[in-house]
């Protein structure tokens, strides 16, 4: 399905006047000093909580149901509709039906997003799935991955999604009896809060797909990525960084951490790359590097990454966390629990300071400086490292997902230089230049 073009979005929030939305709708509004107010027909209201802004178009409910935003928003609460849907009735020329502000409606004119009384393993792949598609729909969203270099394949393959807090308008509303259970389920499960609110809100949200995982409480049923049956993880890194104070960028599932992403790579590759995050590790995905999975932090190795290293012949690791002295000490700890397991460990070693996908997005392209930074990695066992085969890149279907290459002399570059047999390739960092040493990439 094809994106709605942004010009055609900001034309509908612009040219629309969300004035004729609500008084179309029933609302009476008075004026307010710049705003108008009037009561919320979204719920039971009884004192004017509806602010409407015209000079911006904008509107927001300072009473119990706290929504808000563009025309499109609007519709979206007040059809119980997708972001597409409404765009679509926007663009058809939506005409609202008039009803009393107080006493609405409150039945869905479309099906919930959600099955009420589901399984907690097929909720969870109907939110991933509803991520999914408002992702698609998100320019903001995907502006934001593609800043990070991450493309359509990758999104496609692991279902990265985004949580714009449009959820509940999909679901029945919490005052009848499905809609109170949904919601207690969702809580439970640690996709809402006590608030009401959705836990990864304005975040980008990665699932952790994994069928030989399982949280306490959860069924587990094998079934192919396609179907995201057994979802036991859930990532949110938020898409701004103007945030009130004290609200944190990155987010999980409250709970104990279950699962490995990117499970399929260890059963594919002797040689693993474990990342800190799920953003660097999504980075050498998209770069061709496929072997790869992450950790859940600097603290985040969990026993079943050891487990499924183990029962994949996992023979090598390539511990590529941040270079900095959390990942750093880090990396020498798990070095020795690696080490200990029979499992060669080696550091791949960023400029100082830098991690995975800030140096994979100055230093282009990604595919040879990760390349030249993997084939470096630094042996963290005694004595004489042992013999090993390199990773490769797999090929990748559209390696142009990676960002554009930067400015001139904005950023370190890489050299190149023609032999017979190989270009030679000279990574132009302090760190590296300092030893002399030159990378082959063959």
């Amino acid at each position: 399905m094809a994106r709605i073009p942004n010009d055609q979005i900001d034309r509908l929030k612009q040219e629309v006047s969300l004035q004729r939305l609500a008084e179309g709708q029933g609302v009476v509004l008075k004026r307010h000093g710049a705003d108008l107010i009037g009561l919320c027909p979204f719920h039971d209201d009884h004192e004017p909580s509806l602010v409407i802004t015209p000079k911006q178009n904008l509107w927001h409910c300072l009473g119990a149901c706290q929504s808000g935003g563009s025309v499109i928003d609007w519709v979206m609460k007040a059809e119980g509709v997708s972001f597409r849907h409404a765009v679509e009735l926007l663009q058809a020329d939506y005409q609202p039906l008039a009803v009393d502000p107080v006493k609405h409606s409150t039945v869905r004119k479309l099906p919930a997003a959600l099955e009420s009384r589901a399984e907690d393993t097929k909720l969870f792949r109907q939110v991933v799935d509803y991520y999914h598609e408002t992702l698609k729909q998100s320019p903001e969203a995907l502006g934001y991955l593609e800043k990070r270099g991450i493309g359509s394949e990758a999104i496609n393959h692991f279902k990265l999604g985004f949580a714009n807090r449009t959820l509940g308008y999909r679901l029945p509303e919490k005052n009848r009896k499905e809609g109170a259970a949904i919601r207690g389920q969702l809580q439970r499960l640690g996709l809402y809060r006590a608030s009401g609110h959705e836990h990864f809100s304005g975040s980008v949200v990665i699932p952790i797909i994994d069928d030989r995982s399982y949280l306490e409480g959860r069924s587990r049923h094998p079934a192919s990525r396609d179907t995201c049956t057994s979802v036991c993880g859930v990532y949110g890194r938020k898409i701004n960084d103007n945030l009130r104070k004290g609200t944190p960028k990155h987010l999980y599932l409250p709970g104990a951490h279950v699962g490995v992403w990117n499970v399929e790579a260890l059963a594919a590759s002797p040689e693993i790359i474990l990342c800190e995050s799920l953003i660097d590790a999504l980075t050498f995905w998209c770069a061709g590097y496929r072997n790869v999975t992450c950790s859940y932090g600097t603290e985040g190795f969990i026993a079943d990454h050891l487990a499924a290293f183990k029962k994949d012949g996992t023979e090598r690791v390539l511990i590529a966390y941040d270079r900095d002295e959390a990942g750093n000490k880090a990396a020498d700890k798990l070095a020795k629990q690696l080490i200990d397991e029979g499992i060669d460990a080696y550091r791949i070693q960023f400029p100082k300071g830098m991690d995975a996908n800030e140096y994979a997005l100055q230093v282009q392209p990604a595919i040879k400086s990760l390349g030249v930074v993997i084939r470096s990695g630094q042996w963290l066992g005694k004595g004489q490292a042992p013999v090993r085969a390199c990773s490769t890149p797999v090929p990748a279907s559209n390696l142009s997902d990676v960002a554009p290459e930067p400015e001139r002399d904005a950023v370190p570059a890489i050299e190149e230089t023609s032999e017979p047999a190989a270009a030679l390739v000279l990574l132009k960092t302090p760190d590296l230049l300092s030893t002399g040493i030159y990378f082959h990439v063959l």
